[in-house]
């Protein structure tokens, strides 16, 4: 039998004290394996690009460029780029809005226990829901300044990707947005890719913070 792969992770994080410690823990597992470490925003995209890991843990303060600069070259740099998790100590600061709004996939509180670290970097790898849904609603409704005038892209939705997408903010997995609209799962997978081609982002997190740039979601 053919066993899976690693996810492989790559850290970046200006503190050697704190990189030891997401090794330690990470490298714990199985299925996880560090294969890259970075101190600078652009050693991080150096290392990125070398190794081409599936997920990086990102500080989102660091010099030289900061994680949102080094997020955004990461993205865009690379045909089949990484997911980032913005890692942080302030789950409101403006700077984890701003790496959303770039690209990253979700993002961490430092001090998350051991168990949700590795939860994470397993659910931003293989899932089809949001990293912490809640903490993303609430960021992007202190963040978020909707344009005056919606969207072209907001007129565009169908009714059912419309509801497609409140149910994507909610945290839903394709298969509880199917049992709750009942439909198939296959015809969920469908309106999401809609809703993503519609919204011009690469993924859930993203639809969900350009939806609440452009006012389709409000408040918490």
């Amino acid at each position: 039998m053919t066993s899976t792969p690693p996810i492989r992770v790559v850290l970046a994080d200006d503190e050697r004290m704190v990189r030891t410690a997401l090794r330690a823990i990470l490298s714990a597992e199985p299925d996880l394996e560090v294969v890259g470490e970075a101190a600078t925003g652009a050693e991080a995209v150096a290392v990125v690009r070398e190794e081409r890991p599936d997920v990086v843990l990102m500080d989102v303060r660091m010099p030289e460029i900061d994680g949102i600069r080094a997020t955004e070259q990461i993205l865009t740099g690379l045909d089949e780029p990484p997911r980032v998790v913005v890692v942080t100590t302030f789950e409101n600061d403006a700077y984890v809005y701003d790496a959303l709004r770039v690209g990253a996939a979700g993002f961490l509180l430092k001090r998350a226990e051991a168990d949700a670290l590795v939860g994470a970097v397993r659910l931003v790898a293989h899932s089809d829901t949001l990293l912490f849904p809640a903490a993303v609603r609430r960021l992007a409704a202190e963040h978020a300044h909707p344009a005056p005038a919606p969207p072209e892209w907001v007129a565009r939705l169908t009714a059912r990707e419309s509801e497609v997408l409140r149910h994507v903010a909610a945290g839903l997995t394709n298969a509880e947005i199917a049992r709750r609209m009942r439909v198939g799962p296959a015809t969920v997978k469908t309106h999401v890719a809609s809703v993503l081609a519609k919204t011009g982002t690469r993924d859930r997190t993203q639809a969900v913070i350009a939806a609440y740039e452009a006012g389709f979601l409000r408040g918490s």
